[in-house]
């Protein structure tokens, strides 16, 4: 129990806030009984985006299979960082080995629970976007391979396509291993970057200092670590295994590349001071220019403007149509 003297001064000190401008509201805030670990945790929704599809068991919740197009390979997915990963790599493998790795991307909606349905759940347990289902040509019986988490599928399809060794070094290549460490640093770190501050900067329902301010530490010394390895005095430059792109760009760039390009989350870049980091943004704005990458980043997304997002992919010729539509507006009167 507060003594007479100390609820003396919390009233006094209660009443100087508010003179200086303190809300009520805030001043609640201030005197809000803190939250008291359970012995046992109870599941309690929130209100955030993702309030109404997380939860703590893992299924499916309806019956639905999963669609699919006319080619072998077959990608289910949605156009945030996780998704361009993938997209922006099966993009630039098109550009070099043609039809061969021809895709249908179909959207999978994980605002409203798609990823929730009995088909999806059979292809990925985990529930997690993006997920690939290869479907062989010309083995008997036919083979269907499933594979989940971006680094995996990444490794698939350049194990299975990139029969030059173009994007993933070939095993004995000294810069095999870079290229693994440097796929698997952005595997380990974006966690911290998505679901820890983005989600306490953008979607959680009230905004937590600690939390903030600790997901920011960590996310700028990961780009303080990315800064330094692409420096001219670093390992790396002008990509992360140096003179050689390779999916560990494509991987990262899906990431730390949209987030100092300012596309990631609203106002993250200011606050965030990107421009400090002048060495990711070299790099990013490189990758950003490339064909394959700019083809990457439209498809499965469903917001933005119309020249900008594909809600499913089935054809080259479906972005050469947005290609088209880009250049009709930026032409000059």
């Amino acid at each position: 129990t507060l003594s007479h003297t100390k609820i003396k001064d919390e009233i006094f000190l209660a009443v100087a806030l508010v003179g200086l401008g303190m809300t009520i509201g805030s001043l609640l805030t201030r005197y809000k009984a803190k939250y008291k670990v359970p012995k046992v945790w109870k599941e309690s929704q929130g209100k955030s985006a993702f309030s109404s599809t997380n939860r703590p068991t893992a299924g499916a919740t309806f019956t639905k299979p999963l669609p699919r197009g006319k080619h072998a390979l077959q990608l289910y997915s949605l156009g945030t960082p996780n998704g361009v990963k993938v997209t922006t790599l099966l993009e630039e493998l098109i550009l070099i080995y043609g039809p061969a790795v021809e895709y249908d991307a179909f959207l999978i909606n994980i605002y409203q629970g798609d990823q929730f349905s009995s088909g999806f759940v059979k292809a990925n347990p985990n529930s997690k976007i993006p997920v690939l289902v290869h479907y062989e040509n010309g083995v008997e019986p036919p083979k269907i391979t499933r594979v989940f988490e971006t680094s995996a599928i990444m490794l698939y399809l350049c194990e299975k396509f990139d029969t030059k060794h173009v994007f993933l070094p070939a095993v004995g290549d000294p810069l095999r291993a870079e290229c693994l460490s440097w796929l698997m640093f952005t595997h380990g770190s974006a966690p911290y970057l998505g679901g820890g501050f983005g989600h306490f900067f953008s979607y959680a329902e009230e905004k937590i200092p600690y939390a903030i301010n600790r997901y920011s530490m960590e996310t700028k010394r990961q780009l303080d670590v990315l800064d330094k390895h692409l420096s001219p005095s670093g390992a790396g430059a002008p990509y992360l295994c140096g003179a050689k792109l390779t999916i560990a760009d494509f991987a990262c760039w899906a990431w730390y590349g949209s987030l100092v390009l300012g596309r990631l989350y609203t106002g993250s870049d200011q606050f965030l001071q990107v421009k400090d980091y002048l060495h990711v943004l070299l790099w990013a704005k490189r990758l950003d220019a490339r064909k394959g990458v700019r083809r990457g980043r439209k498809v499965n997304r469903s917001w933005g403007e119309s020249h900008m997002k594909l809600l499913e992919r089935h054809s080259v010729s479906d972005l050469e149509a947005l290609e088209k539509q880009e250049e009709s507006l930026t032409k000059p009167e």
